[in-house]
């Protein structure tokens, strides 16, 4: 058995996908590496079977039918073998001395007998063009090399939380919530993250950058003009988290509170890119996903509207509007997304 198996979801990234590979292979028989094509129409699936026939102790090559982001990494978990479980984009790759350091504490737990239900370490985000790259760490949450329970973490800052990006899964975790990601939808790494959590009882925080989060492509997922244009599978993925996981049976204070934060976020994103659309289609399709999570979730709802960020967002008119949107342009320049 591996201990760690990697998915690449893989759509059309004959450009870009050998980067990701290469930044893997020094793991070694250490790591199980599943290069999904997701149904491509380019070279991909031919460099997947190059690399499964160059390594075939280490890669496997999967051919699918276009399914999406989320069949792909439900074809990853479905084939994976390792102890653990990790996605990286073919766009993206990681930093190989922290991804040494990350093998070389999930063996040495592993042969001390101790299993861990989820591993977090920093992202960096590799914004095409940016001078000064913004790293997101956790250090000031989460004690360093040592075994994790909720009640033992800090407090979350606004914006700080944990992406696809910095997370690994246990493999019993993510069988244990029975996780499948809808097929056709976009920006399903939020329901990947989100809904094994109250499966997870305890963390382990290395404080090594080791994603590295490539930014800038026009065609990105998180283009804000991609966005927009996808807006409808962004409420999708904010409506499935409401309706995923019964937040009232969460008893550790701690989690449930993260996960609240966690909603919150993904419903302010969503509210931006309705904003931001500028139409009165997207005002009304606002409206309407707060008034799902007023129906679905009732305290929930009240929790979320009355924060500040739903406070904010939920201002009346241009006006109400405007500072919505200037404070979206703070955050994203601060934080650097997009």
């Amino acid at each position: 058995m591996k201990l760690l198996s990697v998915a690449i979801p893989c759509f059309n990234s004959q450009e870009y996908m050998r980067n990701c590979i290469e930044s893997l292979l020094p793991g070694g028989d250490l790591v199980e590496i599943l290069i999904i094509n997701d149904g491509s129409s380019d070279q991909t699936a031919a460099i997947a079977d190059e690399y499964a026939t160059r390594y075939p102790s280490q890669i496997k090559a999967i051919h699918q039918i276009n399914g999406g982001h989320g069949e792909a990494v439900n074809a990853g978990m479905r084939n994976a073998t390792g102890l653990y479980f990790k996605v990286v984009d073919s766009d993206d790759w990681v930093d190989v001395d922290a991804y040494e350091k990350i093998l070389e504490t999930l063996r040495k737990l592993t042969m001390s007998g101790k299993s861990v239900d989820m591993i977090i370490s920093n992202f960096v985000y590799e914004k095409q063009g940016a001078r000064h790259k913004m790293v997101m760490r956790y250090d000031n949450v989460l004690e360093e090399n040592k075994i994790l329970t909720w009640d033992q973490i800090g407090n979350f800052r606004k914006g700080q939380y944990i992406l696809m990006h910095s997370v690994i899964y246990n493999m019993a975790v993510l069988r244990a919530c029975q996780l499948e990601l809808p097929k056709h939808t976009f920006y399903v790494d939020n329901l990947f993250v989100y809904e094994p959590l109250p499966y997870v009882k305890t963390l382990y925080y290395i404080n090594v950058d080791f994603y590295r989060y490539f930014i800038g492509r026009e065609d990105q997922s998180v283009n804000e003009k991609v966005m927009i244009k996808r807006v409808d599978q962004q409420i999708r993925v904010n409506k499935l988290m409401v309706d995923h996981v019964d937040l009232n049976k969460i008893m550790d204070k701690r989690k449930k509170r993260y996960m609240i934060n966690y909603l919150e976020i993904t419903t302010v994103v969503s509210s931006i890119i309705l904003i931001r659309a500028n139409t009165q289609e997207a005002l009304d399709k606002k409206h309407e996903l707060w008034q799902y999570i007023k129906v679905s979730n009732p305290s929930l709802y009240y929790t979320l509207r009355n924060g500040f960020m739903g406070l904010t967002l939920n201002l009346p008119g241009r006006f109400g509007r405007t500072l919505s949107v200037a404070f979206y342009k703070v955050t994203q320049k601060v934080v650097g997304f997009n």
